[in-house]
């Protein structure tokens, strides 16, 4: 196995080469939007031609900028890399809107180093939009430094769901859910819209590594607590297929919103147990 050291930051070169492949990438998906077919995968999930070629794209430029770094996609292997530093790629999340013309997808891309995500890329292709983290340094919006100030005064009371937890409703009947709710269909930024200010807590009941890596690191510098429901991300195996493992987590924009959101957390624990 490789297991040869790597560098644990990217140069100013490589953020500058990423951004860049991400801006092809974008920008072919706008063009793409809306003059496109979609293909259902095995496992039941949408696929589009788009999504292919934003995989191929992606995973090429990677492997040009960081040599000897490993390469997780949704598309390609979904085997945890044995280099010391990998990437964990979702080159379109929210196929299911992207297909249906509805303007709200995702290209999530983070470079992972000890376990743990250490660059996140988040682009918004029908926003313009790029939401970019680097472990220790901070998380930026198409260049504005972003801190937890600007969530505290956003003054949100949404609530985001998946589809799959919105069941937990019917787990707790008497008791009233504590949020206005909202389903956008796209994981990475369902748990985002938490650390901007957009919603004060989500809840996502079978996020894959690829739809939570880049979400991850903007959370955590932006200090939301996060609970994981069942599995814990930190603990991947290399040459772990993490193909049908899913990570249920509950995150919110403070300790005490965490808390008021736990019981729909710990019941939709409970589901997935039974």
């Amino acid at each position: 196995m490789n297991f040869r050291p790597l560098p644990e930051s990217l140069s100013p070169l490589q953020l500058s080469q990423v951004n860049q492949l991400l801006d092809c990438v974008s920008s072919r998906q706008r063009e793409d939007f809306g003059h496109i077919t979609s293909d259902v995968k095995p496992d039941g999930t949408l696929i589009t031609a788009c999504d292919r070629w934003s995989d191929s794209t992606l995973v090429g430029g990677l492997t040009r900028i960081t040599e000897n770094e490993g390469i997780l996609s949704e598309e390609g292997s979904k085997l945890v890399p044995n280099s010391s530093a990998y990437w964990v790629v979702d080159p379109l999340d929210g196929t299911t809107n992207f297909a249906a013309g509805i303007p709200h997808w995702a290209i999530s891309v983070a470079r992972f180093v000890g376990g743990k995500p250490e660059t996140a890329f988040l682009d918004l292709p029908p926003l313009k939009q790029r939401i970019v983290a680097i472990r220790g340094k901070g998380v930026w919006l198409n260049g504005k430094h972003l801190t937890e100030e600007d969530r505290c005064s956003s003054g949100s009371t949404c609530v985001s769901l998946c589809s799959r937890s919105i069941r937990v409703l019917q787990q707790i009947p008497d008791k009233p859910f504590p949020g206005k709710i909202r389903l956008l269909g796209v994981a990475s930024l369902n748990m985002v819209s938490v650390a901007i200010g957009q919603t004060v807590a989500a809840l996502e009941a079978t996020p894959k590594i690829w739809d939570l890596s880049s979400a991850w690191l903007v959370l955590t510098e932006l200090n939301c607590p996060v609970k994981w429901l069942d599995l814990d991300p930190a603990e991947l195996k290399v040459g772990q297929d993490l193909a049908a493992v899913g990570f249920p987590v509950l995150t919110a924009s403070s300790s005490e919103e965490l808390d008021r959101l736990l019981p729909w957390g710990e019941a939709l624990a409970r589901k997935k147990r039974s």
